[in-house]
């Protein structure tokens, strides 16, 4: 089976393609500075990415990462109001990596080095509006349900 992603910025969705057909729609939030590629800029990168690092395979829901290592925490309001303003990345992480050299791959304008993921988001995190600092968010339980399916070099369409 060939599967890929197709993220919608306009629609704030992820498309799940599986043999050239949409398999399940989610819906996402993506950066709430808009689109763009250069490193600081907080945007969502454009163009064509792949997969390039599955992690928290078997974490438990809300489980939060910092540096792409689990922390030990568990995400909670209680938590949550604890730090205030914290980037939150729960749950899992895909890792994208840009293919399009000089667009979204090397240089200033390079994906992975800008640590752009999909990743979970708290609860209280609306979704289908922008709100990220450049990272693609979804719900932790779809989140674990999408990474169950998509392999490592998995394409994400980022338009």
């Amino acid at each position: 089976m060939i599967v890929r992603l197709e993220v919608d910025l306009a629609s704030q969705s992820l498309a799940l393609v599986e043999d050239g057909r949409p398999a399940r729609v989610y819906r996402v939030s993506t950066s709430k500075h808009g689109a763009g590629e250069l490193r600081g800029s907080h945007r969502t990168p454009r163009g064509r990415h792949v997969v390039r690092a599955k992690i928290g395979a078997g974490a438990p829901l809300g489980a939060v990462f910092r540096g792409r290592r689990p922390t030990g925490e568990i995400w909670s309001p209680e938590l949550a109001a604890a730090q205030p303003g914290r980037d939150w990345i729960l749950t899992r992480i895909l890792w994208l990596s840009g293919t399009e050299v000089g667009r979204n791959r090397l240089g200033e304008v390079d994906t992975m080095r800008r640590y752009i993921y999909i990743h979970g988001a708290p609860d209280s995190e609306p979704m289908g509006v922008p709100g990220s600092i450049g990272c693609i968010r979804m719900r932790n339980d779809e989140l674990v349900e999408l990474f169950d399916r998509v392999p490592v070099g998995t394409v994400v369409d980022i338009s």
